[in-house]
């Protein structure tokens, strides 16, 4: 009998000034008897006005739903009166589900559309402007803390995940990379073929090509490209999970979406693109050297050797050193427009865009930034 008692589903309600406490204890489930949400409010109804909300539940054996909906309906009514509480003192599960049934937004207003005059409107995008920043440096804050905790060995990775990831993003991608590369050299060493012949100069344009290749365009052209590949596919497969409600699944279990998702995808980037950067070096003189030796009297072995001569191995380190970066570059902004996607599909096509555009133009600025860098210090 006593034992019956102490697993009934009991709220101890104390008012005290401004603070009222509810003290939960028992066993709040769906199967056992419990107050009421209408009773319990109208006792809180009838003390004087407070301020404050405290909620304690230690003493509580077991819960499930039926807490968290009696719960929940305390504190809207709270949100009516502007009752500060805190979701801490709840079970760490409770806390945590509740949070995300607030996640979801609600429509606000009428419908009607309100013009906003100008300022109001630089304002506001602003405001979003300087959110969207706390929130992208909130991103790289936590990224940064979990690979120190992967570097310490805190943090596993799921290898047969990881491994997939690396296929997917390099094997996968030599054949585009190479195509694309190719081409460009053989554009690069035609137009410096139809220049340098009216000096009689058709040899440098092996130097043409291979310091071009070498130092900017192997490294720009497989970022560029492993932006509309990767990147998009980062961006739209963590929103698809964002859709889903995967991501709220796997923060409700305690599992990191940055540990569990970002980590992996960022090192198997940064791994493989130089990879794919010197893949790209080497089709890109080749397909200058078919040019050289096809429209000019440049034979096969004064091609190679003058590549040989003008191409030093610093020059072949800072394409691969470039192309490290660019892939960080493409994997965070991937991964974060994945993370921040919206609910809809919409959102989805929205978010793979934005990937995409985004590591693009950092790539670029960054790529600027280097080749001045690069300049000053005589690299």
């Amino acid at each position: 009998m006593a034992n019956r008692q102490e697993e009934r589903a009991e709220v101890d309600i104390q008012h005290n000034g401004s603070v009222c406490e509810m003290v939960f204890s028992g066993k709040w489930v769906l199967a056992a008897e419990r107050p009421k949400v209408d009773s319990i409010l109208h006792k809180l109804r009838a003390f004087d006005a407070f301020t404050e909300l405290r909620i304690e539940t230690k003493r509580v054996v077991e819960w499930d739903t039926a807490f968290l909906t009696f719960v929940r309906s305390i504190f809207d009514w709270a949100d009516s009166l502007s009752v500060e509480y805190s979701l801490d003192e709840l079970p760490e599960g409770a806390s945590n589900m509740i949070r995300l049934s607030r996640a979801v937004s609600e429509e606000k207003g009428s419908g009607e559309v309100k013009k906003l005059d100008f300022f109001t409107q630089l304002g506001e995008s602003t405001i979003e402007i300087l959110r969207g920043m706390n929130r992208y440096f909130v991103f790289l804050g936590q990224l940064l803390i979990d690979l120190y905790a992967f570097a310490t060995g805190r943090v596993r990775l799921r290898w047969k995940d990881f491994f997939a990831l690396l296929h997917s993003t390099g094997p996968m991608a030599v054949v585009i990379v190479s195509l694309l590369s190719f081409l460009t050299g053989l554009i690069i060493a035609f137009i410096g073929v139809i220049q340098l012949q009216k000096f009689a100069a058709d040899i440098y344009v092996a130097d043409l090509v291979g310091l071009a290749v070498t130092r900017e365009l192997g490294a720009l052209m497989a970022g560029v490209i492993m932006s509309g590949r990767t990147g998009a596919a980062f961006a739209a497969q963590i929103g698809s999970m964002q859709v889903n409600e995967e991501l709220d699944a796997l923060t409700s279990f305690g599992i990191s979406p940055i540990q569990f998702l970002v980590i992996p995808r960022v090192l198997a980037l940064v791994i493989m693109l130089p990879l794919l950067c010197v893949c790209a070096d080497f089709v890109g003189i080749l397909g200058g050297m078919i040019v050289a030796v096809t429209l000019s009297e440049v034979s096969l072995v004064q091609y190679m050797y003058q590549v040989q001569a003008a191409v030093a191995f610093n020059d072949l380190m800072v394409g691969i050193f470039k192309s490290s970066v660019f892939g960080l570059i493409i994997a965070l902004a991937g991964c974060y427009r994945g993370l921040h996607c919206g609910r809809d599909a919409t959102a989805v096509g929205l978010a793979t865009t934005s990937a995409v555009v985004t590591s693009i133009t950092w790539i670029v600025i960054v790529d600027a930034v280097f080749a001045v860098i690069f300049q000053i210090l005589s690299i």
